[in-house]
């Protein structure tokens, strides 16, 4: 399946030039766009501690490629390709594994058991 998108890095002449890293898919709302967390370890000498935070970026999703939430996907750099977005997907790492509804009900039907009730006079 080839797509018609002249911002894909396979069917597309986008170049992929700079940074290359993988991220998860937080968010696949916005149209041709996915916003991916990565989370980072940065030391503190001063005090001799480890630090880890996340950064969010957003990313071109391609037709053919078409990551979803919860996704582990590989990202590069490119050119600016508008305000936001300057790094388009690559591929698909790992797809998200989707839970049953049913399977989420008996959990929250177990939580609410497990939860003692509180006897006020």
């Amino acid at each position: 399946m080839e797509c018609n998108d002249k911002k894909c890095p396979v069917h597309g002449g986008l170049k992929i030039r700079g940074n290359m890293f993988t991220g998860t898919v937080v968010s696949a709302k916005p149209h041709r766009t996915v916003v991916i967390t990565r989370t980072l370890i940065r030391q503190i000498p001063k005090y001799e501690r480890y630090k880890k935070f996340t950064s969010k970026i957003y990313a071109h999703n391609p037709e053919c490629i078409a990551a979803g939430e919860g996704d582990i996907v590989t990202v590069g750099e490119t050119r600016r390709l508008s305000k936001t977005k300057s790094f388009v997907v690559m591929s698909i790492e790992k797809k998200a594994e989707k839970v049953d509804k049913v399977k989420e009900e008996k959990m929250k039907e177990k939580k609410s058991e497990s939860v003692p009730e509180i006897k006020t006079q």
